[in-house]
Parts: structure tokens; C-alpha cells; sequence
């Protein structure tokens, strides 16, 4: 069955930068569109970027320029380089695929001095 597992949150300071990871399995992921969301404290699951499956990408506003999707098929693996990270990127992000709305369990990223 499909299975999404994201790795690399934690915490980190204001300015900083961190590399999260999505591995995915029981899907032909070479072929997939792909996306990461984000949902803070309180708040609902937003947007945070996408990717096709020859590697074009979009960006919520809110991380355009400091964020970047990019995804390794022969690893069957996502990524989300995130820098000049701020408070308000505080939330737990997910791996998303879309054609059968399926989620990952999701990894906490921290964003505090």
C-alpha cells in the first residue's frame, strides 16, 4: 500500500535552515505529482509547494524564494530545502500525494532562539 514517511524536523533557530525528507513506497513515484503542506498551531493545513513528475514546482507565497521542493526518483524520495527559516514556518509539515490523498504521519519543525 501507499506509504509516506517524512524525516528531518527539529528545532532550529531564526535564519536557520533544515532538509526534510519524504520516502515513498507502493506507488509508481517516478510518475507522481507530489507536494509538501504545512499546519501550525491552531491553524489549518496549508500549501507549502509542489512538484511534477519531470520536476516543475510551485510555491506558496508565504516560502517562495527560500524554500525549495525537489524530489530524486531513483530514490523514490522528496525534499523540501528550507532556509531563512522563521517563527511563522512553526508546524508540522507532510508528504502528500495527491492522486490518492494520502498523507505521512508528518515531522515537527520548530523554528525558535
Amino acid at each position: 500500500q501507499v506509504q509516506l514517511v517524512e524525516s528531518g524536523g527539529g528545532l532550529v533557530q531564526p535564519g536557520g535552515s533544515l532538509r526534510l525528507s519524504c520516502a515513498a513506497s507502493g506507488f509508481t513515484f517516478s510518475s507522481s505529482f507530489m507536494r509538501w503542506y504545512r499546519q501550525a498551531p491552531g491553524k489549518e493545513r496549508e500549501f507549502v509547494a509542489q512538484i511534477g513528475n519531470f520536476g516543475t514546482t510551485n510555491y506558496a507565497e508565504s516560502v517562495k524564494g527560500r524554500f525549495t521542493i525537489s524530489r530524486d526518483n531513483a530514490k523514490n524520495a522528496m525534499y523540501l530545502q528550507m532556509n531563512s527559516l522563521k517563527p511563522d514556518d512553526t508546524a508540522v509539515y507532510y508528504c502528500n500525494f495527491p492522486a490518492r490523498n494520502r498523507w505521512g504521519q508528518g515531522t515537527q519543525v520548530t523554528v525558535s532562539s
